[in-house]
C-alpha cells in the first residue's frame, strides 16, 4: 500500500516536471505576428510604379493615367465661314440695285415699274385679260407701264413689236426692256441678263430665267419710246 502511494507520487512529480518544461520552452520561443493588410482581400494590390512614364502604345484603363491633351479643340460655330460657297439667287430683289447704271429710265420710274410687277406676282393667267385679277402677256406689260405713268394703247405682242424702238447689244438686258418670244406670240419685261417677268399660262405672273427653255425662243427686244414718258401722270 505504501509502495503504491509512493509510486503514484513519483508519477505526479514526473508529470509536473515534464509539463513545466514544455511551458518554459513555449514561452521562450519567438512570437510571430502577422500583419493585416488594409486593402480588401479580393482586390489586387497596386504594384504600378508611379514614377514610370505612361506608354501611349498601350490602352489606358485608368482615367488618372491618361495623357494630358495639349491640342486645343476647335468647335466650328455659325460665326465661322462656311466651307461651301452659297450660290447667289439670280432673281432680282430691288429695281434700284438691279443693273445699276444700266437702266433706261430714272430711278423713280424704275421703282414704280418694279413695284407694279411685284404687286402682280402670282396672279393667274387668262387670255385677253388686262387685270386686275387675270392677265395675259400683253395685258400684263400694258398694265405695268400704265400704272408707272407711261401711257400707250393696250394691244397684242405683235403690235408692241411693230411700234416700239428696237434694242441691241447690252441694252437688251436693261430692266424695263420688252423681250419677245415664239414668233412674236409672247412678250415679257426684262429683269436683267438672267431672266424676265411674264404672264405664264401655267404659273401666272412670275419671274423666269432665260437659261434653258426661253433663250432658244427669243425673237428680239424692244423699248417703250421715251416720247411716251411725256404723257406720264
Amino acid at each position: 500500500m505504501i509502495f503504491k502511494r509512493s509510486l503514484y507520487l513519483l508519477l505526479c512529480l514526473v508529470f509536473l516536471s515534464v509539463f513545466g518544461y514544455s511551458q518554459a520552452a513555449v514561452q521562450g520561443r519567438p512570437r510571430i505576428v502577422k500583419q493585416t493588410s488594409s486593402q480588401p482581400t479580393n482586390q489586387p494590390q497596386n504594384t504600378t510604379d508611379k514614377t514610370k512614364s505612361t506608354n501611349l502604345s498601350q490602352p489606358v484603363t485608368n482615367p488618372s493615367q491618361r495623357p494630358t491633351l495639349t491640342n486645343n479643340i476647335v468647335v466650328v460655330g455659325q460665326s465661322q465661314q462656311s466651307l461651301v460657297k452659297k450660290t447667289a439667287d439670280v432673281k432680282p430683289t430691288n429695281a434700284s440695285t438691279t443693273n445699276a447704271g444700266r437702266l433706261f429710265y430714272n430711278a423713280s420710274l424704275n421703282s414704280s415699274l418694279f413695284n407694279s410687277i411685284q404687286g402682280k406676282l402670282g396672279i393667274p393667267y387668262r387670255y385677253g385679260s388686262e387685270g386686275p385679277n387675270r392677265y395675259d402677256c400683253s395685258g400684263f406689260v400694258w398694265s405695268v407701264f400704265n400704272e408707272a405713268g407711261i401711257i400707250f394703247e393696250r394691244s397684242s405682242a405683235g403690235s408692241y413689236w411693230a411700234n416700239f424702238e428696237p434694242v441691241y447689244g447690252d441694252d437688251r438686258y436693261k430692266f424695263g426692256t420688252l423681250v419677245f418670244f415664239n414668233r412674236l406670240g409672247h412678250v415679257g419685261i426684262v429683269a436683267d441678263e438672267n431672266g424676265f417677268y411674264q404672264a405664264s399660262s401655267s404659273k401666272g405672273i412670275t419671274y423666269s430665267p432665260f437659261a434653258g427653255y426661253w433663250e432658244k425662243r427669243i425673237v428680239g427686244f424692244r423699248r417703250v419710246p421715251t416720247t411716251l414718258m411725256k404723257a406720264s401722270k
